[in-house]
């Protein structure tokens, strides 16, 4: 499964849960994405489904891939 992450851009309603101008690892789920979630793992370390629109995409930098050993050198 690949790794890809999103950054966190509103929390109404999961204040406790999400934290804005944050990055969260995101979990392939495919029948959350037909009904506009996604499965982000968030401050309880667990992975919930969120509103898409709380989210939006991040593509990190090689270098930071490398070092979260995100890809094979």
């Amino acid at each position: 499964m690949k790794i890809h992450f999103m950054i966190c851009v509103e929390n109404r309603g999961y204040e406790a849960s999400l934290e804005t101008r944050k990055i969260y690892e995101v979990l392939t789920d495919k029948t959350a994405e037909k009904h506009h979630q996604i499965r982000v793992i968030d401050e309880s370390g667990e992975d919930y489904l969120y509103p898409e629109k709380y989210f939006a995409p991040v593509r990190l930098p090689l270098f930071t891939k490398e070092k979260l050993e995100l890809t094979t050198v």
